[in-house]
């Protein structure tokens, strides 16, 4: 409540968050006492959302309202609890959030997308995105059906949350878990740099990539382990379909750290191969014609695997159109190519289907 609220000879607002105190209870309804404002009545709609709450009010207990209606038919203050509850509640959120402090929530569902909770009767959403890297489900595939099981064992847990964002107006409360982490993540990042080679454990497999696991250089308290995630593109130099053709659960292997942005780390694998491409003009020569297999198409073209770790592209303008493309050529065949363009520095070689 505001020091105005506090001032009894101003008159009273719509919709202002006042404190009376309970002179009566009916059986639908309760009066209260509002000093030099006169008297408030709960009762009809707002009495039955309040019930539960209301029962429990003793005469002279004193308690937050908010005022819907100056003077009804029968000369009382309309007043709303409920109401009343949910402004100091999303006000005390803003607050939370502003002074970044941490709020226990019990987990009462889950979708695809993430754990439902409630907060001071608020609903709220934890994203999936917004859970801890311990919590994340690591779900082989990004099958959404095993991320929803995943999450459905967090139902009637508590966690440690912090406000991520939120907006009254929409109604919209969206908590994050791991950002509570990212104070104490600052610290034991420090000690690590891009460029840092480090021993790492795969704990995860995903269509994207790999989670990892990094023990720590120095112990840090609550946090036993650092998690990164390797990119698919980075797990080696040949084009990739299913990461788990080149890495497996509870793997233990050494990554090269390539960025480290807002907490999160980024290793790659490949970084400590050998580069195919460095030496790639002794073997292929702009103008000449090299056997390749079709391994895939985009719209951009298709996909021609040339050696173990080397593809090329052959560009869809190459055959007018992607329909055209794909009744030219069928995955798994080979044909030959001639050789358009090769750039080492960026690992592209684009060819054109030689005339037969």
């Amino acid at each position: 409540m505001d020091a105005a609220s506090k001032n009894k000879t101003r008159p009273l607002k719509l919709d202002e968050i006042v404190q009376g105190k309970v002179i009566d209870t009916g059986k639908a309804c309760v009066f209260l006492d509002l000093g030099a404002w006169g008297t408030g009545i709960i009762f009809g709609r707002e009495f039955y959302e309040a019930k539960e709450k209301l029962k429990e009010l003793k005469i002279g207990d004193s308690i937050f309202v908010k005022v819907i209606d100056l003077e009804n038919e029968d000369g009382y203050i309309e007043l709303s609890l409920t109401q009343a509850g949910k402004e100091l509640a999303w006000d005390q959120l803003r607050d939370k959030k502003e002074k970044n402090e941490t709020v226990t929530v019990k987990i009462l569902g889950a979708n695809k997308g993430g754990l439902l909770a409630k907060v001071s009767d608020i609903q709220a959403f934890l994203p999936v995105s917004q859970l801890s890297q311990a919590n994340y489900p690591k779900v082989e595939g990004g099958d959404s059906s095993k991320i929803l099981k995943s999450l459905q064992k967090f139902i009637g847990k508590e966690m440690n949350v912090k406000v991520f964002d939120l907006d009254p107006k929409e109604e919209k409360l969206i908590l994050s878990e791991k950002a509570k982490e990212s104070e104490k993540l600052k610290g034991v990042l420090e000690n690590y740099k891009v460029g840092d080679i480090v021993e790492v454990e795969i704990t995860g497999i995903v269509d994207f990539g790999a989670f990892v696991k990094i023990p720590l250089k120095e112990k840090a308290g609550e946090i036993e382990s650092l998690e990164g995630l390797i990119h698919i593109s980075e797990l080696d130099w040949q084009l990739i379909e299913d990461p788990s053709q080149i890495i497996k659960m509870g793997e233990k292997t050494k990554a090269k750290i390539i960025d480290i942005t807002d907490g999160k780390i980024s290793l790659s694998l490949k970084a400590l191969k050998k580069d195919p491409w460095e030496n790639i003009e002794d073997n292929f020569k702009k103008g000449g014609i090299v056997e390749g297999k079709v391994t895939k198409f985009n719209p951009f073209g298709a996909f021609v695997q040339l050696t173990e770790k080397i593809q090329g592209l052959c560009h869809v303008s190459e055959f007018g159109s992607q329909k055209k493309m794909e009744e030219s050529l069928e995955i798994g065949e080979k044909y030959k190519f001639k050789i358009l363009l090769i750039d080492p520095k960026e690992h592209r070689l684009t060819l054109k289907l030689a005339e037969s």
